[in-house]
């Protein structure tokens, strides 16, 4: 999914983001979004957000949400 329009970013979602430090090398950093920092709807290097842990970058990779079968999680598309 996109991570540079706001409206696809939701609280909890599991993310790649790039790091301000790690923009040179691209390096991706995983985490859940504890809060959305960018105001606009839009941006074209990714939205703005904080992580559960902290760190700070822009959304590159929105991952698919888990759904639970009988207590057991199983990725979407994957059943």
């Amino acid at each position: 999914m996109d991570g540079t329009t706001r409206a696809n970013i939701k609280i909890g979602a599991e993310v790649d983001i790039v790091l301000k430090k790690d923009q040179p090398t691209g390096k991706l950093t995983r985490g859940r979004v504890k809060d959305v920092l960018t105001s606009d709807t839009h941006h074209h290097r990714g939205i703005k957000v904080r992580l559960e842990d902290g760190q700070v970058g822009r959304v590159q990779i929105i991952h698919p949400p888990f759904s639970k079968i009988n207590g057991v999680e199983y990725q979407e598309g994957l059943i």
